[in-house]
């Protein structure tokens, strides 16, 4: 049985966008009905979520603990744990935008920041792509949660964030990749260039 099909490239398995129509738009969602054309002529649908892009940043404190949130999640049906995370406004800048979702969901800000990479977390039926920041040397100030939004503020070390992980406790992706981010540059393996922030 062959295994490695990299010879073929990436052309023998893409497709072809025939048609696009908007199914639903809403005050957030823009979910499309695409009509492909696959690679052996035959035609298949495609439904997926558009999304404007949003952050995720993992802060830091000076205690060696981060600064983390408990917010409860419609559809899930329950409280998750998470990094702070919100999406882009149009015109905004990631950076921007990490600095102003941390701020105004934890009330802190920072004194240093480091963009670390970018995460595509539902790459099946969405286009969302989640910005990752590293943020440290916090000051703490007064938070300017949205209407309507409600989040406890926590703190924990990355062994109570592992044992959460390998107990089933901690499942948002975009939080258990931040903590794999911090792993890889606690131990050296990943760079982080931090920028003080402007």
């Amino acid at each position: 049985m062959k295994t490695d099909d990299a010879g073929q490239g990436d052309a023998a398995i893409s497709e072809t966008l025939i048609e696009s129509t908007q199914a639903f738009r809403g005050n957030f969602l823009d979910v499309r009905r695409d009509r492909v054309l696959l690679p052996d002529g035959r035609e298949a649908g495609r439904e997926y979520i558009v999304h404007p892009g949003a952050v995720m940043i993992v802060p830091l404190l000076d205690n060696g603990r981060l600064l983390m949130e408990r917010q409860f999640r419609h559809p899930m049906g329950r409280v998750m744990l998470e990094f702070p995370a919100g999406k882009i406004d149009p015109g905004e800048s990631p950076l921007a935008c990490a600095q102003r979702e941390l701020r105004e969901e934890t009330g802190y800000s920072a004194r240093e920041w480091a963009h670390a990479g970018v995460l595509h977390n539902a790459i099946a039926y969405s286009t969302e792509g989640i910005e990752i920041f590293f943020a440290r040397g916090l000051t703490a100030g007064e938070r300017q949660l949205d209407e309507g939004e409600f989040l406890n503020l926590v703190s924990h070390s990355t062994t109570e964030l592992d044992a959460m992980a390998v107990d089933g406790e901690l499942t948002d992706a975009k939080t258990l990749i931040g903590l794999l981010w911090l792993s890889r540059w606690q131990d050296g393996e990943w760079a982080l260039d931090w920028k003080k922030q402007s």
